[in-house]
């Protein structure tokens, strides 16, 4: 996962995003002639209040009730003593009554002046989703580099550090990335870059401390270090919106896998290949780093600005539930047929591959689902005009984008069983144990996204620790994937419905 939706989209623009809506300028009237004249020669109307009305039309006429009209006279600085001394109305709200009745209703939709400011580039998160899918090619490279001949839980020696080690760097980054987009949201990018210099190689160390403590073949110890500094690079390339440059460092290793999938390739020439990799994505996240500080220096002169650390903690248990029920997803199978016949023997052929890839290539696809949703619901907020209304129209978007995510998904996870040499297709059970988990993601990002930081995490922790537990005790992992994401889906989902339909979340 890369890290929460941005907190204010396109950075530089949230100052536009809360701009207050203001009175129209009042119309100069023209100087007065020495003798007066009829108020028709001067094109003034007889009462003030006709000029006001003309000048407030599209205000009056996108109003729902007179209070949204005084309300906005009243933050204009209008009082009751002025009302009645230049309209003679004894207090802004008769005024306001006055106005509601003069101008006709016409409910305008979105205008240029309130552009929406949820808008995301469709081939941008086309890339993005590469970049999530492709670092699974290096697993393809540096299989050797794992003792397969020892078993430790199922799995080669030195998985079980690999695993927690990936673990650690999906919890650490996450929250990392939160704060770095905080950062950003308050168009702070300087703080942002120092918090990911300082952040992205703590994390690395400390994921490669775990891999160390628990041990295994050096080999893979150390391909456990080098994916931790992989991350924290990705991390960085990606909160500053440099996802080109990380589909570069992936290069070496994309086009390595395609020959080692052809042709039989030494494991020193795919060290090296792993090796050009890693250092292409450190190399340009420094780069990139060096950039941000240098070009911002200016910004060190800035107003002192603190930012809680405690507010990241929700962010790191998400990450870490998140890293713990997609693993789950993919060596369930392996570890269930270790615990249950204690043998010292991997599983056989599963379809988890396919499938894993099929999740990873479509986050993409969620991050783009996630800017439509905000987009259509800040053009229902314009559009409705009652709170049931606006809800009903948002129930409908969440719906159907969520369904034209999970229907991706199960189109992509076709598509890689058929490319996938000799994987077996999913069967209907593991399809929707999928399928729960990838729309359980889904909601999570989107509450994420709206400040449920701690709902998110705490659900997707239980569901993370009881599949776990069950995992351990010799359960089914299919069911237990069916339990865990299927009830994180409906509370996430009975939470989604209530909170999302309330028009003040949207503005």
């Amino acid at each position: 996962m890369s890290g929460p939706i941005r907190l204010v989209p396109d950075e530089g623009g949230s100052e536009r995003t809360v701009q207050l809506r203001t009175l129209p300028l009042k119309r100069r009237r023209p100087s007065l002639p020495a003798q007066p004249a009829p108020a028709e020669e001067l094109g003034l109307s007889a009462d003030p209040l006709d000029e006001l009305a003309e000048r407030l039309q599209d205000i009056c006429a996108d109003a729902v009730h007179p209070f949204e009209i005084a309300a906005i006279l009243e933050s204009d600085g209008l009082s009751d003593e002025q009302a009645a001394l230049l309209y003679g109305r004894p207090d802004a709200f008769t005024l306001a009554e006055e106005l509601f009745e003069k101008v006709e209703r016409r409910y305008p939709g979105p205008s240029s002046e309130f552009a929406n400011p949820w808008r995301a580039d469709p081939w941008r998160c086309v890339v993005r989703g590469l970049v999530f899918a492709l670092p699974g090619l290096g697993y393809l490279l540096g299989t050797n580099l794992f003792a397969a001949t020892r078993m430790r839980f199922g799995l080669p020696s030195g998985m079980l550090a690999l695993t927690l080690a990936t673990l650690t760097s999906w919890a650490f980054n996450q929250a990392l990335a939160h704060r770095a987009y905080r950062w950003l949201s308050r168009l702070r990018r300087r703080d942002a870059a120092v918090c990911l210099a300082i952040g992205a190689p703590v994390g690395a160390l400390i994921a490669a401390t775990v891999a160390y403590v628990v041990g295994g073949p050096f080999s893979s110890l150390c391909f456990a270090a080098g994916q931790s500094a992989y991350l924290g690079a990705a991390t960085v390339l990606l909160v500053l919106g440099r996802e080109k440059f990380l589909l570069v460092a992936l290069a070496p290793a994309s086009v390595g896998a395609g020959v080692v999938l052809a042709v039989d390739v030494p494991q020193v020439v795919r060290t090296v290949v792993l090796l050009a990799s890693l250092l292409l994505a450190v190399g340009l996240a420094a780069r990139e780093l060096l950039f941000c500080i240098r070009r911002d220096k200016d910004g060190k002169d800035a107003v002192a600005l603190k930012l809680q650390i405690r507010q990241e903690i929700p962010h790191l248990l998400f990450g870490l539930a998140c890293g713990t029920l997609t693993l789950i997803a993919g060596l369930g199978v392996t570890i269930h047929q270790a615990v249950r016949t204690g043998a010292a023997h991997g599983a056989s052929t599963t379809p988890t591959g396919p499938a894993m890839i099929a999740l990873t290539l479509s986050l993409g696809l969620a991050e783009w689902l996630l800017f439509r949703y905000r987009a259509m619901a800040v053009a229902a907020l314009r559009t409705s005009h009652t709170s049931a209304e606006f809800t009903r129209r948002t129930g409908g978007v969440l719906l159907g984008c969520l369904f034209i995510y999970l229907t991706t998904v199960a189109a992509l996870d076709a598509a890689a069983t058929v490319l996938w040499p000799g994987a077996p297709a999913l069967g209907v059970p593991q399809l929707g144990a999928l399928l729960l988990l990838g729309g359980s993601l889904w909601l999570a990002l989107l509450l994420n996204a709206f400040g449920l930081s701690w709902s998110t995490a705490l659900i997707c922790l239980a569901a993370a620790g009881a599949e776990s537990a069950g995992l351990l005790t010799g359960v089914d992992p299919t069911l237990l994937q069916l339990i865990g994401c299927g009830t994180a889906a409906f509370v996430l989902t009975a939470i989604a419905g209530p909170v999302l339909g309330r028009t003040t979340q949207h503005r």
